[in-house]
């Protein structure tokens, strides 16, 4: 059985009191209580703070583009659909650069665990507006306040049928390594909104702020019921509601392709004469 320490990566270089530590915090605990080696996982990320979060694990790797997680973790999901494929995006990173590619990975519902560290705000690039930035909000780059209408993530995980819609908050860490869990046994794709304070330059969505404005799904709530569960999507200002809001188990697109019902593409025999004979069909 792996230990917490054997997921100890670089030292984080993040803010003090940044919410990227109890995120990080929670996901260790998270895959060491369900037995997942550091060799047996895959995080991919993009660009941002959030971006650094598998330079502080210890587990395989891969860092791209801006916006770019997901296309990389679809194929590495592709080439290896037995091994637990995680994207992990900041908001800006995912909702805005990579916008259409969430889009696509919840409709394919590929089985991709994607975890977004949600700051409404460029913390990285010092302080930049987002798309889940809320409109009226002063930052350096907006001085006048923002005017583009805030991007709902969860409202636009039901629209999409995303298979696995939930939020968290780095402010309860417990509550999040439950969610965690909960999203990486998920069959399909997951989409985790972690609500997650930036100390620097986001002095609006503070601790004290969400602290008085999240609550807890009550334990009745079914999130199968996708009108109800969009109702509770739409909840943000005075309530806004953690948990599960939405689930729907549809099919799995790795599934429905007729070459990896048999293995994973990385098992398949390969040979050089083989790709030189199909390079020829197109001569």
């Amino acid at each position: 059985m792996p230990k917490l320490e054997d997921y100890k990566g670089q030292t984080p270089a993040w803010c003090p009191g940044c919410g990227n530590f109890s995120i990080l915090k929670s996901f260790k605990e998270a895959v060491l209580e369900l037995g997942l080696e550091p060799h047996q996982f895959t995080i991919v990320s993009g660009i941002g703070q959030a971006a650094k979060f598998p330079h502080y694990l210890r587990c395989h790797t891969f860092n791209g583009l801006h916006g770019r997680s997901l296309p990389v973790a679809t194929g590495i999901r592709l080439a290896n659909h037995t091994m637990p494929v995680i994207a992990v995006a900041g908001d800006g990173d995912c909702y805005g650069e990579g916008g259409n590619h969430i889009m696509h990975a919840m409709r394919r519902n590929i089985g991709v665990k994607l975890f977004v560290h949600d700051n409404q705000i460029y913390g990285l690039t010092k302080g930049q507006a987002s798309p889940t930035s809320m409109e009226g909000m002063k930052t350096k780059t907006q001085p006048f306040g923002v005017f583009s209408e805030q991007l709902n993530p969860m409202v636009l995980g039901v629209a999409m049928d995303c298979s696995f819609v939930a939020r968290g908050f780095a402010g309860e860490p417990d509550h999040l390594k439950e969610l965690i869990k909960r999203a990486l046994a998920h069959k399909g794709f997951s989409l985790v909104d972690i609500l997650q304070p930036c100390v620097t330059f986001n002095k609006l969505n503070t601790y004290e702020w969400y602290q008085k404005r999240v609550y807890h799904l009550e334990p009745e709530y079914t999130p199968f019921d996708r009108v109800t569960a969009f109702t509770r999507a739409l909840e943000w200002g005075d309530r806004i509601p953690l948990g599960v809001i939405y689930q729907h188990d549809r099919p799995l697109y790795e599934d429905q392709i007729p070459v990896l019902r048999d293995m994973p593409l990385i098992k398949r025999p390969f040979t050089l004469s083989s790709l030189e004979a199909s390079l020829k069909e197109f001569y």
